[in-house]
């Protein structure tokens, strides 16, 4: 049977803990992963013991609660706190999903937190999304048209509006994509679901002129075809979307057209 090790610099190691202070009520541990690339050391676990009678109730609150009273050092994104913008993705007990809208009380025993899997690490709990959001830009996401624009707005039906419902909540936060193994070991060619998603969302836009261009540009053995409908899209979104749903109406787009 093959043996496969791991790099000896990927190894996560034991970390520091952190212990609540006297006179703690409720208290609960948080397992982070921790990985500093300027310190030259392995990645690392660390835990956090957390008072949560003096803490906020979601996994957004706690991580505030140890950067500013335990360990300034911890490296994470966040920025709306209401699961709109989606800078705080992370994968939690297991998930990917928001920390801002995942309740502490959600998670059962020890709470181990994290990056997104299966992208390049900037640091601690940060992903690089370099790649990711080149990928979204490929698809050009706006509006494109070949008339002159009207003087006011342009015009939709109540029909042609419902479409985009489903589609446009997306927050590109890539939960989706970083829990799909097609993305994983195809990321370079593969679009992803949050990517075709959003690509959906202007393909089935009444307002927009040029689907059969953007048909074409995913018309690709890997673009779109990597997609195997697993669902671990669906099942991971934080808003409740259907990636693999978006990704079939493309696939059927292109063979009504053929």
């Amino acid at each position: 049977m093959a043996q496969f090790n791991l790099p000896p610099n990927s190894v996560i190691g034991k970390g520091k803990t952190y212990y609540a202070g006297t006179g703690a009520k409720n208290v609960r541990r948080f397992q982070i992963y921790r990985w500093d690339p300027d310190s030259g050391e392995n990645p690392r676990m660390d835990t956090y013991e957390v008072d949560l009678a003096a803490c906020g109730p979601m996994i957004l609150d706690a991580l505030l609660k140890i950067k500013n009273e335990v360990d300034p050092t911890l490296t994470f994104r966040r920025s709306c706190r209401e699961g709109v913008c989606g800078s705080c993705a992370m994968n939690i007990d297991g998930t990917n999903t928001l920390a801002c809208t995942k309740a502490i009380d959600d998670v059962s025993g020890e709470v181990k937190i994290y990056p997104l899997p299966h992208m390049a690490v900037v640091k601690d709990l940060v992903p690089d999304l370099t790649h990711f959001y080149a990928q979204y830009a490929s698809i050009k996401p706006w509006l494109q048209s070949a008339t002159s624009p009207p003087e006011r707005e342009r015009l939709q039906s109540k029909e042609d509006r419902a479409k985009l419902d489903g589609l446009y909540e997306c927050i590109l936060c890539a939960c989706c994509s970083t829990s799909c193994p097609s993305y994983w070991w195809n990321g370079e060619r593969y679009l992803g679901p949050s990517i075709l998603l959003q690509a959906y969302r202007w393909i089935v836009d009444s307002r927009d002129e040029f689907t059969g261009e953007r048909l074409d540009d995913l018309e690709d053995p890997f673009r779109l075809y990597r997609c195997h409908t697993i669902m671990n899209c669906t099942k991971t979104c934080p808003k409740g979307l259907n990636p693999a749903k978006a990704i079939a109406e493309i696939k059927k787009l292109m063979i009504e057209r053929r």
